[in-house]
């Protein structure tokens, strides 16, 4: 499962807007939108994304 795939469907379930969660997983508010265009994060940021939404329950 994508890492893109993992946030939209939390945003779905938590109700967060794009901008809440990149703020909140990683203090970057772009976040949501550029891996929507294509960036690929780091291995490291991958990591405390997917901490954050484990985190969250989502």
């Amino acid at each position: 499962m994508s890492l893109l795939f993992q946030i939209e469907r939390c945003l779905k379930r938590t109700r967060l807007t794009p901008t809440r969660f990149g703020r909140n997983a990683i203090g970057d508010p772009r976040l949501v939108f550029d891996l929507r265009r294509g960036r690929e994060p780091r291995p490291r940021t991958m990591a405390r994304i997917e901490a954050y939404i484990r985190g969250l329950g989502a």
